[in-house]
């Protein structure tokens, strides 16, 4: 069975900086995409970004651009989220997911990490 275990959120100060890190398991999963999702309090969950495990090329919306980094370890199927000079907007319980295949249905949910930004 396919589990997805996001951590490293909590409460920080506008400035600061996370990391946050998402750890795949359960058989044999092997995901072509994952990606990164975050639903603020009373919002849609909105995409935040992807990597794409065959060349490690990754994607970020253009609103976290230059702030947010998304990496990844194949050996340990985990990927990460940089997160820096935080804003009390980036407030939001942090999701991943995978696609099984190019332009496919992100799939198996953790049950994500919070991030909580004082002003």
């Amino acid at each position: 069975q396919v589990q997805l275990e996001e951590s490293g959120g909590g409460l920080v100060e506008a400035g600061d900086s996370l990391t946050l890190s998402c750890a795949a398991s359960g058989g044999t999963y092997s995901p072509y995409d994952m990606g990164w999702f975050r639903q603020a309090p009373g919002k849609e969950r909105e995409f935040v970004g992807a990597l794409r495990w065959s060349d490690k090329s990754t994607f970020l919306t253009e609103s976290v651009k230059g702030r947010f980094t998304i990496s990844g370890d194949e050996a340990k199927n985990t990927i990460y989220l940089q997160i820096g000079s935080l804003k009390p907007e980036d407030t939001a319980v942090y999701y991943c997911s995978g696609t099984e295949y190019a332009g496919g249905p992100y799939e198996y949910w953790g049950q994500g990490t919070q991030v909580t930004v004082s002003s």
